[in-house]
């Protein structure tokens, strides 16, 4: 049996749990930038963080980071169609518009979007690993994340010239091609990747739970398909200047152009062509005990959907210092400034802060303190922060609770729609209990003056709920090793989500079950078998509770068999949807039936 392939996977597998076993203990520990604004260890956190490595996305060769995304417990990805399509990402009930989604720390939400980020549109080559951070985050990072924060870190150039390249074929005329080239010396780095995606695709349009032809598939109906092509292109650069100043350079594109149906209609004319351009770069000096880094950083979206037009950028400057006041103590303090802009509708707003975090370890009990202040000149100052603490009873037994505040400003979106919003208020706890690889959670999140749409109206309007929404639950999950050739990983999640009137919100699954095995029995072979099951959820006609559709209440399973031919070559065969499972994850919108996925990599 290949012993690396078996303990990279458990690394990558064994995320949040301190499992010390003779397989993963020669093995470097994950790291964590997103809690604190610094690098961690991630057994060294108060928060609730869960990461998707880069061994477990090799391994699972996801299409997308939105699939990836959604194998982790308290997460869901509902989609408007097939890969490349509109989908929204849920943490624990709360949506993508409440989720701050960074790209190598830079922001990735739509000024001009109602759903916040694009999660379709990123591509998961290229990534060394996503880290999603749980609970109110406003005291580290500002407005927009009472639902959390995801993270998403592209690979680093390693010494010397490196490069890999992968081709993919499969259902719906999928192709994909992707390679990335990177040489690093003692005076800097270089790294380019070019990645391309294209797909036929199925039709995104399906008929409605309503409909005589329910669970009848596009291609029953005489559908037309709705295609995809997605182009992702970065470059990054870095400078030494000496040994303890480097400057560094981004540069990523995302042409996306694909076709979309409405939610009523198969429709042959809509095409969506967007344009997402993220530029940045820094200054950061070294020093014995501190750290000091100044970026600049532009996020710009130009998106055309059938007659609309929306343009929006967001424009940051920041500064930034870690120091290391002693062996068991480290603050992190900052300041930033953001510039939102609507080009469309000549709408803008800016926000500046000022932040600190403080973490100390005491022995067995490690603290963390985060305060905030910002202020937003078409709204009120804010002030929010964060209390964690965690203990360490033995190695294998230890636990945590984490509280926080938090606010998200309406979007200029939003205000386009109505002028009158006022920001939202949040506040978060969870209480986290862990036995080897058993983690038990309980958590909570209230949003007072929640911005939520105004059923019927178009142009779209949106109002604050009066009063609190309430999304609470609990997860579990648990991975075991049974044996050395076998992995087993569960999670589950119970969730409960009330608007200010205590009605179930849509779109929400009460149950969600995570579940994935490995075997590693053969030199070279590897077989996955994952899949989850979604419980009762539902959809609401405008304006009322009265349900329009049951979106739950299924399992989907899929697996992957990877084989690795020689140090340079690997190959891979993946199928999603093994059983061809039919479901519809939102009313009147296909999801893909049984599907197949051949793959070649190159590394060297």
């Amino acid at each position: 049996m290949n012993k690396k392939i078996t303990t990279s996977l458990v690394t990558s597998l064994l995320l949040a749990t301190n499992i010390y076993s003779a397989q993963t203990i020669n093995l470097n520990e994950i790291t964590v930038t997103s809690a604190t604004k610094s690098t961690q260890s991630i057994k060294d956190v108060t928060s609730n963080v869960e990461v998707i490595t880069k061994e477990e996305i090799e391994e699972r060769n996801f299409s997308g980071v939105s699939e990836a995304l959604n194998t982790l417990a308290g997460v869901n990805i509902t989609s408007n169609g097939g890969v490349g399509q509109l989908d929204s990402l849920f943490i624990r009930g709360i949506d993508t518009k409440r989720i701050i989604v960074l790209v190598d720390g830079i922001r990735y939400n739509e000024p001009a979007g109602a759903s916040g980020a694009p999660l379709s549109l990123l591509l998961i080559d290229d990534i060394e690993q996503i880290e999603v951070v749980k609970g109110a985050q406003s005291g580290i990072w500002g407005a927009d994340a009472s639902g959390g924060v995801v993270n998403i870190i592209t690979t680093t150039a390693k010494n010397g010239f490196h490069g890999n390249a992968l081709i993919e074929a499969g259902s719906f005329n999928t192709r994909k091609y992707s390679t990335t080239l990177s040489n690093r010396t003692d005076l800097g780095y270089i790294k380019v990747n070019a990645t391309r995606n294209a797909s036929k695709g199925f039709s995104a349009f399906e008929a409605k739970e309503s409909s005589s032809n329910y669970g009848k598939r596009g291609t029953e109906l005489g559908y037309d398909r709705d295609g995809y092509n997605n182009n992702t292109y970065s470059v990054q650069a870095g400078l030494n200047l000496s040994d303890n100043d480097e400057l560094n350079f981004s540069y990523k594109k995302i042409n996306d152009k694909y076709d979309y149906d409405n939610s009523t209609s198969d429709n042959l004319t809509n095409k969506s062509d967007l344009n997402h351009f993220f530029k940045s770069a820094n200054y950061i000096h070294n020093a014995d005990n501190y750290n000091i880094k100044l970026n600049v950083q532009q996020s710009k979206f130009d998106r055309v959907q059938g007659t609309y037009v929306a343009k929006s950028l967001v424009n940051e400057f920041g500064i930034q210092s870690n120091i290391n006041y002693s062996n068991d103590g480290f603050l992190v303090i900052g300041a930033n400034k953001q510039n939102f802009e609507h080009i469309t509708d000549e709408l803008k707003y800016q926000t500046s802060g000022v932040f600190l975090s403080n973490t100390n370890t005491f022995g067995k009990l490690l603290l963390t303190q985060a305060l905030r202040y910002d202020n937003n000149n078409a709204f009120d100052e804010k002030v929010t922060g964060k209390l964690g603490v965690k203990y360490n009873f033995t190695k294998d037994l230890s636990t945590s609770a984490n509280y926080g505040t938090a606010y998200n400003a309406p979007t200029l979106s939003n205000l386009s729609g109505t002028s009158t919003l006022e920001p939202e208020s949040s506040k978060s706890l969870d209480l986290n209990i862990e036995y080897k690889n058993l983690k038990l959670t309980y958590f909570e999140n209230k949003i007072k003056n929640m911005i939520e749409y105004i059923s019927g109206t178009w142009p779209a309007e949106y109002e604050n709920l009066e009063g609190e929404s309430t999304f609470k639950g609990y997860e579990v999950t648990y991975k075991q090793n049974l044996g050395e050739d076998i992995l087993v990983s569960l999670n589950y999640t119970h969730l409960s989500a009330e608007d200010n009137k205590g009605k179930d919100f849509g779109k929400r699954a009460k149950d969600e079950l995570g579940f994935g095995i490995d075997y590693y029995g053969i030199d070279k072979l590897h077989i996955n078998v994952n899949g989850n099951y979604i419980g009762d959820r539902f959809q609401y006609k405008y304006g009322t509770y009265d349900v329009v559709a049951h979106t739950g209440n299924y399992t989907v399973w899929n697996s992957v068999v990877n084989y690795k031919i020689n140090k340079t070559f690997s190959t891979y065969l993946k199928v999603d949807n093994v059983f061809n499972k039919y479901y519809q994850t939102t009313d009147g919108y296909a999801t893909a039936e049984r599907s197949a996925y051949v793959g070649l990599k190159a590394t060297f």
